[in-house]
């Protein structure tokens, strides 16, 4: 099996490929490595591919005409991303680029339409992921209109427990890591309202703070100020210390 089909059988879409399927995507990808901050591609460019990231992290990024930066989304390994690549849109309307050394396959527009024409559960997936992200974007706008900095924060935090949270000994884990300024930028704040809310939160046990690590430790309460509901395998996930830290503050 060559490295571009086992890169290609880790991203959880191409699960729904057969071998031959594989094959064919394999001998028309390319892999590149990128060092970190570099560009893989730029707005107006040609919406000619779709990529897989291998190793590293991508973020999506816009920039307002005043020279605003905003995270739009982040890929890691398995990740694959320039999907609307798939729905005819003809050019990029942001850019792309890597936030640590990456490692990235690129697969033609051209080689996944054939298959996307005869695999109805990988077409069915991926117009699932699409939805799914445009749903994320539109919940972020909401909050950047009408929430508070905190309510954004507690927002953000949901959404990465349910695409990155991994339950450990202590709570969820959400499992990626990210600095202070790029959780601003996702939600549009600064770097010192991240750092400053994340203290708050810290205070009143609903999680713990390390050096870009963050660990929920009362999920009830992150779904409660989120306006979300717990999904069944992580309910009751509430660590003695918050439980205690939440009866202290019923009885006061």
């Amino acid at each position: 099996m060559s490295d571009r089909v086992w890169y290609l059988q880790n991203c959880r879409l191409f699960e729904h490929l057969s071998e031959a399927e594989l094959a064919r995507l394999e001998s028309r990808a390319r892999i590149k490595k990128f060092p970190k901050n570099s560009t893989v591609y730029l707005p107006r460019d040609q919406a000619d591919a779709v990529y897989v990231v291998l190793e590293g992290r991508v973020r999506l990024v816009s920039i307002t005409k005043d020279g605003k930066q905003a995270i739009l989304a982040l890929f890691g390994p398995g990740d694959l991303f320039g999907e609307l690549a798939l729905t005819g849109v003809p050019e990029r309307d942001e850019y792309a680029e890597t936030a640590l050394n990456s490692t990235i396959v690129c697969i033609p527009r051209e080689a996944l339409d054939p298959i996307l024409e005869q695999n109805a559960a990988l077409s069915l997936a991926i117009t699932k992921l699409i939805g799914w992200r445009r749903r994320k974007l539109e919940r972020r706008l909401r909050n950047l209109l009408f929430c508070s900095n905190r309510q954004r924060l507690v927002g953000l935090l949901w959404d990465l427990v349910e695409e990155y949270g991994r339950r450990i000994a202590d709570g969820i884990l959400i499992d990626i890591r990210l600095s202070h300024q790029e959780l601003a930028s996702l939600i549009g704040v600064t770097r010192e309202s991240v750092t400053l809310g994340l203290g708050e939160l810290q205070s009143e046990r609903l999680l713990t703070v390390g050096r870009q690590r963050i660990v929920i430790l009362n999920l009830e309460q992150l779904a409660r100020e989120a306006g979300e509901r717990i999904p069944a395998a992580w309910s009751g996930v509430l660590v003695p210390s918050a439980v205690a830290a939440t009866t202290m503050r019923r009885s006061t």
